[in-house]
């Protein structure tokens, strides 16, 4: 493809999937520019001190540190969104809005204003966006690519299921992270 090199970045969802992901490409010396790690403000205790934990792990292994970007709305959380307007988060009703709104859309926002992502696409590259769907969900990972963005699956191309991500983290001599969701998430188990 015409253009110049591609910036690969790594949306860090805090949970497993995300973890084993960012120790298999440490594993295999691959290239990561930038960890980014939504806070919707609403996330489990254990999500923030894992994230402080792996993210010391990560430049001590010469990976990026996780950054921490936080949506710019009317509401500073999603949380507070939700009791503003007298509601549960979208996904109790069946949609996704509550990650389009307070995890890709940040993201977004941060690559959009970055001089470094703007270089990229100015000179035609594009910025990788690494997802830890795993193996065996497979059915969630879309394969597209427009002017900006293309996505990658990393634990989807290795095959990796649940268990080879509780694996790697556990060969990597870190503890498991446990579930990444908001703690009034309706779709949190127990």
């Amino acid at each position: 493809r015409e253009g110049g090199r591609d910036m690969i970045t790594v949306a860090y969802g805090g949970g497993t999937n995300s973890t084993a992901m960012l120790i298999g490409m440490y594993q295999r010396n691959e290239r990561v520019d930038l960890i980014l790690f939504a806070d919707t403000g609403g996330e489990m205790p254990h999500t923030y001190e894992y994230i402080k934990l792996f993210s010391a792990w990560l430049v001590a292994h010469g990976m990026p540190p996780i950054l921490t970007v936080r949506a710019n709305r009317k509401d500073a959380t999603l949380e507070a969104e939700c009791l503003r307007k007298g509601t549960l988060p979208s996904i109790a009703f069946g949609f996704k809005k509550c990650s389009l709104g307070w995890k890709v859309q940040p993201q977004d926002a941060f690559l959009n204003n970055s001089e470094e992502a703007k270089a990229i696409w100015k000179s035609g590259g594009l910025v990788t966006k690494c997802i830890g769907f795993d193996a065996d969900e497979s059915r969630r990972a879309k394969f597209v690519r427009d002017a900006k963005y293309s996505y990658r699956y990393p634990l989807i191309e290795w095959g990796w299921g649940r268990e080879e991500c509780v694996d790697a983290i556990r060969s990597a001599g870190l503890p498991l992270p446990g579930k990444s969701v908001c703690f009034f998430c309706p779709s949190g188990k127990p």
